[in-house]
Formats: structure tokens, sequence, C-alpha cells
């Protein structure tokens, strides 16, 4: 299970309501998407190959390294060092997980002596954000996946999820205070409007220099494993430092890429 953390309100947001039950019975399509993944795997090959940098993938909500593991795998095959975050499930920020996060961050950096991407899925998203945030000079690039970026405490529908998981409020503004703000280096949101557990206004990354929001067709469960997700990531992680360029949807055309800023 990938789903998210709610974000914490600020008293300025504008209450979103979260995905109708319809979406939330629509994600059962992940096995659908997981098996276009597959049948599409020769295709996918066809993406940028990386300059083998550190990559380190944040697990959703209640989700494991289990969960990012096809991710993982196919960064790997396209030249990337990709890491699981090695924390067990994803209970929120209890005790310790923060600290894991950052020391993991650090033995990667100075491992490699080169910058590491971040990409999180959902409540990996956020940790991604915080991280990026607070080590700039360690992060080359973040990508998130359906993560809830902004917006109110219950505008997904995993918040009690994550009060019952984490032992936490869901409304942390201390901690949003660290991820709402656009990092300093290229940030890109991966997000579906048929999103069954956020809202996916609350994923939209706000505008910047070198940021950007991707749409895909995709169920919030199954964005780690959508292939149009894998191509788009891949892109994104494939451009060379101080090269940043807005992803190029037209190649593949609306019905794999719609126009984020449509109305």
């Amino acid at each position: 299970m990938s789903n998210p953390s709610s974000t914490a309100a600020d008293h300025h947001d504008p209450v979103v309501p979260p995905p109708s039950h319809l979406l939330m019975l629509a994600e059962g399509r992940v096995f659908w998407e997981a098996g276009a993944t597959i049948a599409m795997w020769p295709w996918l090959q066809l993406a940028p190959r990386g300059d083998g940098h550190p990559v380190l993938v944040l697990p959703g909500l209640v989700a494991s390294d289990a969960s990012t593991r096809l991710l993982r795998r196919y960064l790997k095959g396209r030249g990337y060092d990709a890491h699981g975050w090695g924390l067990g499930r994803n209970f929120g920020p209890r005790e310790g997980v923060e600290a894991g996060m950052e020391r993991l961050l650090h033995e990667l950096n100075e491992r490699h002596g080169r910058k590491v991407s971040l990409v999180g899925w959902s409540l990996g998203g956020i940790y991604a954000r915080m991280l990026a945030n607070r080590y700039p000079d360690r992060v080359r690039n973040v990508v998130t996946l359906g993560s809830p970026l902004r917006g109110h405490a219950q505008s997904t529908n995993a918040w009690r999820v994550y009060e019952l998981v984490s032992g936490r409020s869901s409304r942390d503004p201390d901690r949003m205070r660290m991820v709402t703000p656009l990092p300093g280096m290229p940030t890109t949101s991966i997000f579906s409007r048929s999103d069954g557990v956020v809202a996916w206004q609350c994923s939209l990354n706000d505008p910047g220099p070198q940021a950007e929001n991707i749409e895909v067709l995709a169920s919030h469960i199954g964005l780690g494993a959508h292939p149009a997700v894998l191509y788009a990531l891949a892109d994104r992680l494939a451009q060379p430092e101080g090269g940043w360029a807005p992803f190029d949807s037209k190649l593949l055309g609306p019905l794999v890429y719609p126009d984020p800023t449509r109305a």
C-alpha cells in the first residue's frame, strides 16, 4: 500500500475535498498498470540513460522498499545507482526515521562524491522535499509521485491511516514549512487527476525556474509501476547538472501525458 500522509494545512489554503469514493474504487487498476509496464518493458528501454549518479527512492505510507522494487530495477537498468531507504515500513516520521534518511543521503553523497537524486512516492515525496530543503548541497534533483505537497490536512483519503500508524496529527505546520517551499534544484511533480488517494491539486508544484508538473493517467497506488511514470522519471533524472529543461510531453502526446495546465 502506497498511500501518503496528509499535509499540514496552512490557514490560507483552500480546502480541496479528497478524491471521491469512485476514484478510490478505481485504484484497483494498479494490476493493469503493472501488467502494462511488463508488456512495454522493451519500449521503456528507449528512455535516456543515466550517468551513474546515486538515486534514493523513498516509499509511501505503510509501504516498504518492496513497493519500489520495480521502479528501482528500472532505474538501475537505465544506469543509476538506485537505493531503497532500508528503514522498513513507512509509518510516518517516527523516532529515528528522519535521522536514518539523512544518514543515508550523506553516505551516498560521500561514497560517490556526487549529489543524490531523490524520488519520493506519496509520503516519500514529503520526505524528499524536506531533505532537499535541508541539504541542498547534497541533492541533485527531486521527483515526487502523487505527493501531497500543499493544501489541507484532510484533502487525502489517508489522513486517518497516517494518524493511526504514526501516532501524530496530520496537521504538522512545523514540518510542512520545510516541505512547501520549492527546493533550489530541479523539482518535478508527477501526478494524476484520477488519483484516488490524494487530491491532485495538492500535488502541484508552484511555478519556478526549475519546477514543473507532469500529468499521467494513473492510479495513486500504481504510480510507481506505471510505464508513463517510469519513462518520465528516467527522462528527468538523465538531465545533466546545470542543464535543466522542461519535460517535452509532445513526444508521446496528450493520451500519455495530458496538459497539466488545462482547466
